[in-house]
């Protein structure tokens, strides 16, 4: 059995470095690669340490009769919020997705409808425009999608989406978690 993915899975669920592990468990950087890897085999003192920083115990790590994780998100389950004031709405198309590294969304914005402004941070957006057209103000800049169009743009300056169509307009958004 490769144990190397198994940890090197979980490092990424509990969202650290090999650096931070290896430090939590007076590892360094290069043995937890070397383990991540299969390249080396831990002790069994080390391999305890290693489960107990990760969260998990020695019966769940080696249990593969675990339920796999949910992949495909019907509509009756995913959630709806409309905002008569800024005249949009989004929906949430993964249910807890704020949990996640990423956060998959579509938002409708009715005629002149828009989006709140949020403040620089470390965060990545991707939008894809499926009708209308969208303004996409980036910092001092503004930018213009329509329909087909894809759209990238780090959060590392204020932005604003907005509806720059006559009518509704229609995106996915998906946006990363900021990290520091």
């Amino acid at each position: 059995m490769q144990i190397g993915p198994k940890i090197k899975s979980l490092r990424l669920k509990k969202g650290l470095t090999q650096e931070e592990l290896g430090e939590r468990t007076d590892l360094t950087k290069g043995h937890i690669s070397q383990l991540e890897r299969d390249l080396n085999s831990p002790s069994i003192e080390t391999f305890f340490a290693l489960l107990e920083v990760l969260g998990t115990t020695p019966k769940d790590f080696f249990d593969d009769s675990r339920k796999t994780t949910k992949i495909v998100y019907s509509t009756e389950e995913q959630t709806i919020h409309s905002d008569d004031v800024l005249k949009y709405s989004i929906q949430w198309l993964v249910p807890k997705s704020n949990e996640n590294e990423m956060e998959p969304v579509m938002i409708t914005f009715n005629e002149k409808g828009e989006f709140k402004k949020f403040e620089p941070s470390l965060s990545e957006t991707f939008i894809y425009v499926l009708s209308g057209r969208i303004t996409i103000e980036h910092g001092e800049t503004n930018y213009t999608a329509g329909k087909g169009d894809a759209v990238y743009y780090d959060g590392s300056e204020s932005h604003k989406l907005m509806n720059a169509y006559n009518g509704k307009s229609k995106f996915i958004l998906v946006a990363t978690e900021s990290y520091l």
